[in-house]
């Protein structure tokens, strides 16, 4: 209804049919019933085994790569151990003066495709990882492959510039 004075407005409805209202109600809730829970298809498995190294291959060993990286107080030391077997094992560790290193431990299954290395992780820290996570797979590009040196980039444009280290190194903590 509408006045001279302002907007005024007023309504009323009234539902006589019950049958008909109780019809809708059902049909509006199993339409929300149908959008409310999609389908979840199952993942596919992912397999964990490692697969060997090709006799040989120089990639396998015991790399240390020490950088600084603008933005982080301090030094960054990643380890990365390749077994022929196509295991691994990364650490990644953050030293600062005065503080107690801070670090991340990781291991699962390396492989060479080509000019690069891709890392895929299997355990952080000792758990389980999601393995449909892609951040659990890493890939490097080799940039050299010298004897005891060993260059890597990752796609981010990280630079590793790693020395061979004796098969029983471990990062100092």
């Amino acid at each position: 209804m509408f006045t001279s004075e302002g907007l005024q407005c007023t309504s009323s409805f009234t539902v006589r049919n019950g049958p008909v209202l109780l019809a809708m109600a059902a049909l509006a809730a199993l339409m929300l019933a149908g959008c409310a829970a999609p389908r979840q298809e199952a993942a596919e498995p992912v397999d964990t085994r490692c697969t060997a190294a090709a006799a040989g291959d120089a990639l396998t060993g015991s790399w240390l790569s020490v950088r600084k990286q603008a933005g982080v107080a301090g030094e960054l030391r990643t380890h990365i151990v390749l077994y022929e077997d196509g295991t691994m094992s990364y650490g990644e560790q953050l030293s600062r003066r005065g503080k107690a290193p801070q670090g991340l431990a990781e291991t699962g299954c390396w492989q060479r495709e080509g000019h690069a290395l891709v890392l895929r992780t299997i355990e952080s820290n000792g758990s389980p990882v999601d393995l449909h996570d892609p951040i659990y797979i890493n890939r490097y590009q080799i940039t050299r492959e010298a004897g005891d040196r060993l260059g890597l980039q990752s796609s981010d444009g990280v630079r590793l510039d790693a020395r061979r280290m004796p098969p029983d190194y471990r990062l100092p903590w």
